[in-house]
Protein backbone atom coordinates (compact mmCIF):
# COMPACT_ATOMS: atom_id res chain seq x y z
CA UNK A 1 0.00 0.00 0.00
CA UNK A 2 3.20 2.21 -0.51
CA UNK A 3 1.48 4.21 -3.67
CA UNK A 4 -1.37 6.37 -2.85
CA UNK A 5 -5.26 5.57 -4.21
CA UNK A 6 -6.81 7.77 -6.61
CA UNK A 7 -10.69 7.36 -6.21
CA UNK A 8 -12.97 8.68 -8.90
CA UNK A 9 -16.01 8.70 -11.36
CA UNK A 10 -15.70 6.09 -13.77
CA UNK A 11 -15.46 7.41 -17.67
CA UNK A 12 -16.71 5.66 -20.67
CA UNK A 13 -13.05 4.81 -20.89
CA UNK A 14 -13.48 2.30 -17.91
CA UNK A 15 -15.71 0.20 -19.55
CA UNK A 16 -13.73 -2.29 -20.44
CA UNK A 17 -11.90 -3.06 -17.10
CA UNK A 18 -15.24 -2.62 -15.56
CA UNK A 19 -16.83 -5.49 -17.46
CA UNK A 20 -13.47 -7.64 -16.89
CA UNK A 21 -14.39 -6.93 -12.69
CA UNK A 22 -17.40 -7.89 -13.41
CA UNK A 23 -17.06 -10.89 -14.88
CA UNK A 24 -14.13 -11.96 -12.66
CA UNK A 25 -16.78 -11.18 -9.90
CA UNK A 26 -19.29 -13.85 -11.02
CA UNK A 27 -16.95 -16.01 -11.58
CA UNK A 28 -15.42 -15.85 -8.16
CA UNK A 29 -18.64 -15.18 -6.30
CA UNK A 30 -20.94 -17.23 -7.98
CA UNK A 31 -18.94 -19.47 -10.23
CA UNK A 32 -21.29 -18.15 -13.22
CA UNK A 33 -19.90 -17.17 -16.71
CA UNK A 34 -21.61 -14.05 -17.62
CA UNK A 35 -22.61 -13.79 -21.03
CA UNK A 36 -20.48 -10.56 -21.82
CA UNK A 37 -22.31 -9.02 -24.47
CA UNK A 38 -25.07 -7.99 -22.03
CA UNK A 39 -23.16 -7.49 -19.31
CA UNK A 40 -21.12 -5.14 -21.64
CA UNK A 41 -24.53 -3.14 -22.49
CA UNK A 42 -25.53 -3.05 -19.25
CA UNK A 43 -22.68 -1.43 -17.64
CA UNK A 44 -22.59 1.16 -21.01
CA UNK A 45 -26.30 2.09 -20.05
CA UNK A 46 -25.57 2.87 -16.46
CA UNK A 47 -22.65 4.92 -17.93
CA UNK A 48 -24.66 6.64 -20.30
CA UNK A 49 -27.81 7.01 -17.56
CA UNK A 50 -26.38 8.40 -14.16
CA UNK A 51 -30.39 8.68 -12.88
CA UNK A 52 -29.69 5.16 -12.65
CA UNK A 53 -26.46 4.99 -10.23
CA UNK A 54 -22.64 5.41 -10.67
CA UNK A 55 -19.61 3.57 -10.96
CA UNK A 56 -16.25 4.86 -9.15
CA UNK A 57 -13.20 3.68 -9.98
CA UNK A 58 -9.68 2.74 -7.54
CA UNK A 59 -6.54 3.49 -9.24
CA UNK A 60 -3.02 3.02 -7.73
CA UNK A 61 -0.04 4.16 -10.00
CA UNK A 62 -1.90 4.83 -12.64
CA UNK A 63 -3.39 1.33 -13.14
CA UNK A 64 -7.40 0.89 -12.38
CA UNK A 65 -7.16 -1.60 -9.05
CA UNK A 66 -10.63 -1.16 -8.04
CA UNK A 67 -14.34 -0.65 -8.74
CA UNK A 68 -18.04 -0.54 -7.43
CA UNK A 69 -21.03 0.43 -8.22
CA UNK A 70 -23.52 2.80 -6.65
CA UNK A 71 -27.76 2.21 -7.07
CA UNK A 72 -30.35 3.85 -5.96
CA UNK A 73 -33.36 2.62 -3.81
CA UNK A 74 -36.17 5.18 -2.71
CA UNK A 75 -38.05 4.03 0.43
CA UNK A 76 -41.04 5.94 1.32
CA UNK A 77 -41.02 4.86 4.84
CA UNK A 78 -37.75 7.04 5.40
CA UNK A 79 -38.52 10.14 2.74
CA UNK A 80 -34.95 9.23 1.21
CA UNK A 81 -32.87 7.18 -0.83
CA UNK A 82 -30.49 4.25 0.25
CA UNK A 83 -27.71 3.72 -1.65
CA UNK A 84 -26.55 0.05 -2.72
CA UNK A 85 -23.18 -0.78 -3.28
CA UNK A 86 -22.73 -3.51 -5.82
CA UNK A 87 -20.63 -5.34 -8.60
CA UNK A 88 -17.77 -4.21 -5.82
CA UNK A 89 -14.68 -5.70 -7.31
CA UNK A 90 -10.75 -5.34 -6.30
CA UNK A 91 -8.43 -7.00 -8.37
CA UNK A 92 -6.54 -10.11 -6.64
CA UNK A 93 -2.91 -8.56 -6.31
CA UNK A 94 -4.52 -5.49 -4.92
CA UNK A 95 -6.06 -7.23 -2.13
CA UNK A 96 -5.65 -6.43 1.68
CA UNK A 97 -3.95 -2.97 0.69
CA UNK A 98 -6.91 -0.48 1.48
CA UNK A 99 -9.04 -0.45 -2.02
CA UNK A 100 -12.21 -1.40 -1.16
CA UNK A 101 -11.82 0.79 2.30
CA UNK A 102 -11.19 4.08 0.25
CA UNK A 103 -14.11 3.14 -2.44
CA UNK A 104 -16.35 3.12 0.81
CA UNK A 105 -15.13 5.93 2.15
CA UNK A 106 -15.53 8.20 -0.43
CA UNK A 107 -19.05 6.53 -1.46
CA UNK A 108 -19.80 7.10 2.58
CA UNK A 109 -18.29 10.50 2.11
CA UNK A 110 -20.63 11.44 -1.03
CA UNK A 111 -24.08 10.03 0.88
CA UNK A 112 -23.58 11.69 3.84
CA UNK A 113 -23.00 15.22 2.14
CA UNK A 114 -26.31 14.42 0.15
CA UNK A 115 -29.59 14.85 2.20
CA UNK A 116 -31.71 12.61 0.38
CA UNK A 117 -29.03 9.48 1.05
CA UNK A 118 -30.29 7.94 4.48
CA UNK A 119 -27.64 5.13 4.51
CA UNK A 120 -25.61 2.39 2.70
CA UNK A 121 -26.82 -1.13 1.68
CA UNK A 122 -24.95 -3.85 0.32
CA UNK A 123 -25.61 -8.37 -0.27
CA UNK A 124 -22.79 -10.25 -0.30
CA UNK A 125 -22.72 -14.38 -0.33
CA UNK A 126 -23.57 -16.17 2.07
CA UNK A 127 -20.31 -18.02 2.00
CA UNK A 128 -18.06 -15.07 1.72
CA UNK A 129 -16.64 -14.69 5.28
CA UNK A 130 -14.08 -12.76 4.05
CA UNK A 131 -15.84 -9.91 2.08
CA UNK A 132 -18.06 -10.06 5.10
CA UNK A 133 -15.73 -9.50 8.11
CA UNK A 134 -14.49 -6.34 5.96
CA UNK A 135 -17.88 -4.94 5.55
CA UNK A 136 -18.90 -5.04 9.36
CA UNK A 137 -15.20 -3.52 10.08
CA UNK A 138 -16.63 -0.69 7.69
CA UNK A 139 -19.20 -0.44 10.40
CA UNK A 140 -21.99 -1.95 7.93
CA UNK A 141 -24.23 -4.85 10.25
CA UNK A 142 -26.64 -7.34 9.15
CA UNK A 143 -30.24 -6.20 8.56
CA UNK A 144 -33.47 -7.60 9.77
CA UNK A 145 -34.19 -8.67 6.33
CA UNK A 146 -33.83 -11.71 4.24
CA UNK A 147 -33.38 -10.45 0.32
CA UNK A 148 -35.67 -12.79 -2.17
CA UNK A 149 -35.65 -11.83 -5.93
CA UNK A 150 -38.14 -12.97 -8.31
CA UNK A 151 -35.94 -13.03 -11.66
CA UNK A 152 -37.56 -12.73 -15.28
CA UNK A 153 -36.13 -13.39 -18.53
CA UNK A 154 -35.50 -10.72 -20.50
CA UNK A 155 -34.85 -11.58 -24.27
CA UNK A 156 -31.64 -10.83 -24.93
CA UNK A 157 -31.09 -7.95 -22.22
CA UNK A 158 -29.88 -10.84 -19.69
Amino acid sequence: MSESLLIRDATPADLPFIVDANAAMAIETEHRQLDRDVLTRGVAALLAAPRRGFYLVAERAGERVGCVLVTHEWSDWRNGDWWWLQSVYVLPAARRGGVFRALHGEVARRARADPEVIGLRLYVERDNTVAQATYVDLGLGPTPYLLLEHSFPRGGRG
